[in-house]
């Protein structure tokens, strides 16, 4: 599909109902659209990390010699940073190409509330997320031991009820999974469905469970990695699971957290989402969730200022690597500094790379295999969009709207409201952040049209798609700001999981280390905080320092 074709394709059904409008003239007028509100397009530096694609940096201007540097300051790269600090440790450096640390788990703030830019929730930790409970502990969140079997929390950070409920023809229900109007022979597929994952969630193979979280520590039995070989989908089917109401609960799971339909995301990866987690509290449902107003954002913070307190600044933030090579037994790094107008080269004896795969093949000199390992990834191209609200819009039953909102079969995965565990009696302005996988289109389109789709289109095409539960949002929306991220995670696509690529950068390696969510096949918090640490603990052990290991 040409380019012009594409994106026109993205404004045509807005341009459809248009004529639709102009031809119906007999009929009575309606009443004029408000004009859009105003609001921001934003995202990742791309001009920035688009550098990459013509590398004429100049030599470098200085050379700091550094024994441990930590490249991408995510989840991967702060977990890697607060283990080694815990640990005594300070002789590191993280660097960071956007101006503050966090990746995913970044927050922004206005006059109404602070609100995600991504990642917005992190489920009661299982028994296996060791890192995770200490991490929480630390924060004074987890109340308590933090090995517990079912620890207490800050009833704060504990998702406020109406957790989620779904909007389908016309009504909300309780809950994302549909019940309403669907048949007695359905309802018998979602009973074997959640039987079937039931037997997953026990299942145990060699002492571990069949899936856990992390993901290293699962089963690894024939019969289990096979599922890595198949979609979602077709193990469905296979199953005699065709029920559309249990599709599409199944594809909204994968695209919520893995940015893929069922129908390309590896069994594997589908029956984790829904087996892996089995985190409890004495003080909340097994199925609470962890929230701020920020999303995540919190998590990141909180390591960010536990790093400074025990190392003191350890982050160089708006600086781009563009070239990484072995050299003299160590590792060369060159960064590029924008503001600075320079490059800046580090001599390390170890590297922790804590940013995405698909940078591994523009940066590192060498490693050939390592290069076509990270080409066959695939990431996901996300948008995000935060609605500041005037007030709570009008719903069509009057139902109180909940912390997530889900609509079914519509284009995004709903929205989450900022303001939910304010708890107020008489709500008034808030923020609805809006959540979109570009799943619909190859990951190469849907980067395509977040870097040259105007604002004004997505928001044309959010408030349309929120007006069927909310007739009033553009008389309520104040201001809508949209945060494009072209490669947000990677996709679980079959094959992935288990397959040789993904496990060449799990592998230990005496220079480098690779701590990104990446390493495991999707993108979880869980996920990257333990690649993080785990290449944080490999580092101490070579340079023979002592601690205490958070894994376990």
């Amino acid at each position: 599909m040409r380019r012009r074709d594409f994106l026109a394709s993205l404004a045509a059904a807005g341009l459809a109902s248009g004529m639709a409008n102009l031809a119906g003239c007999g009929s009575p007028a309606k009443p004029p659209k408000p004009p859009l509100p105003p609001g921001d397009l934003l995202g990742p530096s791309l001009e920035l990390g688009h550098r990459l694609r013509k590398p004429d940096f100049p030599p470098p201007s200085e050379t700091r010699r550094i024994p441990v540097v930590i490249v991408g300051a995510g989840i991967g790269g702060l977990s890697a940073g607060w283990k080694l600090a815990k640990a005594g440790f300070n002789e590191f450096l993280m660097v960071e190409l956007e101006a503050e640390a966090g990746g995913n788990s970044r927050s922004g703030r206005n006059e109404v509330s602070a609100y995600p830019l991504a990642a917005h929730y992190l489920p009661l930790p299982t028994r296996e997320a060791t890192a995770v409970r200490e991490l929480l502990a630390e924060l004074g969140v987890l109340q308590g031991d933090p090995r517990a079997a079912r620890p207490r929390y800050d009833e704060r950070y504990l998702c406020a009820t109406p957790q989620e409920r779904l909007y389908r023809n016309g009504w909300w229900q309780e809950g994302i999974l549909p019940h309403i109007g669907v048949s007695a022979a359905e309802k018998d597929q979602y009973r074997r469905f959640f039987a079937l994952m039931d037997g997953y969630k026990q299942r145990r193979d060699g002492g571990k469970r069949a899936f856990a979280l992390p993901m290293a520590l699962s089963g690894q039995a024939p019969d289990l990695l096979a599922l890595d070989r198949l979609s979602m989908r077709d193990w469905l089917l296979a199953q005699g699971l065709d029920s559309p109401q249990l599709h599409w609960y199944v594809d909204y799971a994968c695209r919520d957290d893995y940015g893929t339909s069922h129908a390309e995301a590896s069994a594997w990866a589908g029956i984790h989402y829904f087996a892996c987690r089995n985190g409890e509290a004495q003080d909340a449902a097994s199925d609470t969730v962890l929230t701020t107003p920020g999303g995540n954002g919190w998590l990141a913070q909180g390591m960010a200022q536990s790093i400074r307190a025990r190392a003191g600044d350890r982050l160089l933030t708006g600086a781009l690597v563009f070239r990484v090579a072995e050299s003299g037994g160590g590792m060369q790094v060159d960064l590029w500094l924008p503001a600075e107008q320079r490059t800046l080269r580090l001599e390390a004896e170890q590297l922790i790379w804590a940013a995405p795969l698909f940078l591994v093949p523009h940066v590192f000199v060498g490693h050939d295999e390592l290069k076509a390992a990270a080409r066959s990834y695939s990431h996901a191209p996300w948008l995000v969009a935060n609605l500041t609200l005037s007030r709570f819009p009008e719903g069509r039953a009057g139902v109180p709207i909940a912390w997530d909102n889900v609509l079914y079969d519509s284009p995004g995965l709903g929205y989450v409201v900022a303001t939910h565990q304010q708890m107020r009696m008489r709500p008034g302005a808030t923020v609805f952040t809006y959540y979109r996988a570009l799943n619909g289109m190859t990951p190469q389109h849907g980067r395509t049209a977040l870097l040259e789709t105007p604002r004004e289109v997505w928001a044309e095409q959010i408030l349309a798609e929120l007006e069927r539960p909310h007739p009033d949002i553009r008389q309520v929306t104040t201001r809508l700001d949209v945060f494009r991220n072209g490669h947000a995670m990677v996709r679980p696509l079959p094959g992935l999981i288990w397959g040789k690529a993904r496990q060449l950068f799990a592998a230990d390696d005496p220079r480098l280390c690779f701590a990104h969510a990446d390493v495991s096949g999707f993108s979880l918090f869980e996920e990257a905080q333990y690649r993080g640490v785990l290449a944080a603990e490999r580092t101490l052990r070579r340079f023979g320092i002592a601690f205490q290991t958070s894994l376990r």
